[in-house]
């Protein structure tokens, strides 16, 4: 359990209090206690590790200049591509896949949670973007390059969240701690990041619970394709209300 912790403690001073450098001396640490306990632990905690310190070195914001786009997308392409090739090639495991066709029909209840992530969706994110100022963050799409832009990014972010923190982190952590330990863990880092990219405020309070929900909800389904239809619904809510905040002289339909 330390070096899980440490490791997960790693991601709030790497992303959650603006990259302080003590987040790689608690990552290595990490890796230095799990290799004493448990070798195979600190092979799977190295993934993560790698993953974290990759996308700890670019800037995690909403910067929508091409150049920015280019490397933060390099950044986070690389940490879900590294921990898998070096899983598959390297350990010889099978642990970390993204199961998109699964075979199986998505019952009723699956499609009414759908429904449901569009009400909460609806019924918070403007209290939360509009009301805390948290929006600023963001920038203002009246700009028809910017607008198609800001949208190409939230879905890939959004896309990202999922296979690195739940098809990654979560399903290794799952192969030493019992699904709701592992589950707490994946989601301290998956909302310290989405701190970083702007969810500040009383953010937390929102990401923390969606992290929790999304690794549950993937136990439940097996299903990558799921969780990232919910979290693109919730990501499509987001961004018309990112649009709406910016602009609410002439889009004034839309809450608020």
């Amino acid at each position: 359990m330390l070096p899980a912790a440490l490791l997960s403690t790693s991601g709030v001073l790497l992303f959650g209090v603006g990259n302080d450098p003590a987040g790689y001396g608690l990552l290595a640490l990490s890796l230095l206690t799990a290799a004493v306990i448990d070798r195979r632990l600190a092979r799977h905690l190295a993934l993560i590790a790698a993953g974290l310190a990759i996308i700890s070195l670019v800037p995690l914001n909403a910067d929508l200049s091409i150049q920015h786009m280019i490397l933060m997308g390099g950044a986070l392409a690389l940490a879900v591509l590294l921990p898998w090739l070096a899983s598959r090639f390297i350990y010889r495991e099978e642990i970390i896949k993204f199961p998109v066709n699964t075979g199986r029909k998505w019952p009723l209840a699956a499609k009414l949670y759908l429904l449901g992530v569009v009400a909460l969706g609806y019924l918070i994110l403007p209290m939360y973007l509009i009301g805390t100022g948290v929006f600023h963050n963001w920038p203002d799409a009246s700009d028809p390059t910017i607008f198609w832009r800001l949208f190409l990014g939230v879905n890939a972010v959004g896309i990202w969240d999922e296979l690195f923190f739940i098809c990654t982190t979560f399903t290794l952590l799952r192969q030493h701690f019992p699904d709701w330990l592992a589950n707490i863990l994946q989601a301290v880092v998956f909302s310290s990041f989405l701190w970083e990219i702007g969810y500040q405020a009383w953010g937390p309070l929102l990401t923390f619970p969606f992290a929790l929900l999304q690794g549950y909800t993937f136990k439940l389904t097996k299903s990558l394709t799921y969780v990232v239809s919910v979290h693109l619904i919730f990501d499509f809510v987001l961004f018309l209300v990112l649009v709406h905040a910016h602009n609410r002289d002439w889009l004034p339909i839309f809450l608020y």
